[in-house]
């Protein structure tokens, strides 16, 4: 069984569980934490895209999800939307400031994810072994 520390909350965001505070914090991981979401604003990060390129550079994800991603993270302030009149008219996405300052926490977690791994694979199947047995 691998230890695990205790998280040390140095600004006591998370004091009260069900507070208003960590409703919002979650609430925003939702969003952030969003498989494309987050694939977006990684995509972004070197220039910004047209939808189409956008589609293109992440495989897998329709043009509806991305459509809805897309308006999701405008609406939260992360990327701004600019349309380029002319024929066809355009449509280029690029990330906010805040958008930007994002991508310093989702390349931790993802950083922590890849080094956490092997351990959480060892727990599912541990857990799943004992979840036979019953």
């Amino acid at each position: 069984m691998v230890a695990v520390e205790e998280p040390v909350v140095h600004d006591q965001v998370f004091h009260e569980p069900n507070g208003r505070d960590c409703r919002l914090v979650g609430d925003i991981l939702a969003r952030v934490g969003d498989k494309w979401s987050m694939l977006v604003v990684m995509t972004l990060l070197d220039a910004p895209l047209h939808f189409n390129e956008l589609k293109r550079a992440i495989r897998g994800v329709s043009q509806q999800m991305l459509s809805r991603n897309l308006r999701a993270l405008e609406r939260d302030g992360l990327l701004t939307r600019t349309v380029h009149v002319g024929v066809p008219v355009r449509v280029e996405y690029a990330l906010s400031d805040l958008g930007r300052s994002l991508a310093g926490p989702v390349q931790a977690l993802g950083a922590w994810a890849v080094e956490a791994r092997p351990a959480i694979e060892a727990s599912r199947a541990a857990f799943d072994r004992e979840l036979d047995k019953i």
